[in-house]
């Protein structure tokens, strides 16, 4: 088995996907490889999350890649991994979409999940599942504690 050089964790900033990173953080550092955080604000603007309301005077679109920014920066903080870069994604389709085309665009060699679910079928969700479909790397699911 060869060493992981590029870690990707896909996160929504959820319990268990703070499982993932803090597991990527794990490996980053066992294999000195670059972690790379990646958020997807998917759908936008037509799937616009009703928590929290961007105000009135303020883009829609600055406001949740800003508020996505500030998530992941602290995120990446709190994991104290030096090699960790921090990506936002603003796009019109699916996350899962997303996370495929930028792991292989970036050449990854290991995708990091959280699962929300506590059965084998809820913890391959429908972004997972898209995500490992055909996908050329190696894919981890974290149970996460929820």
């Amino acid at each position: 088995m060869k060493d992981y050089q590029r870690i990707l964790v896909g996160t929504d900033f959820s319990e268990a996907s703070m499982a993932a990173a803090h597991r990527g953080a794990d490996l980053a550092h066992r294999y000195n490889a670059r972690l790379i955080l990646l958020h997807v604000i998917e759908h936008f603007p037509e799937d616009i999350p009703n928590d929290p309301i961007a105000p009135e005077n303020v883009d829609p679109a600055a406001f949740y890649q800003e508020r996505a920014r500030q998530n992941i920066l602290e995120l990446a903080e709190r994991l104290g991994n030096k090699n960790t870069t921090r990506e936002v994604i603003m796009s019109t389709g699916s996350a899962r979409y997303e996370i495929r085309r930028f792991a292989e665009k970036e050449r990854i060699d290991l995708i990091i999940l959280g699962s929300h679910g506590s059965s084998l079928i809820q913890a391959f969700g429908s972004t997972t599942m898209g995500v490992t479909y055909d996908i050329p790397c190696d894919v981890m699911v974290v149970r996460g504690t929820e």
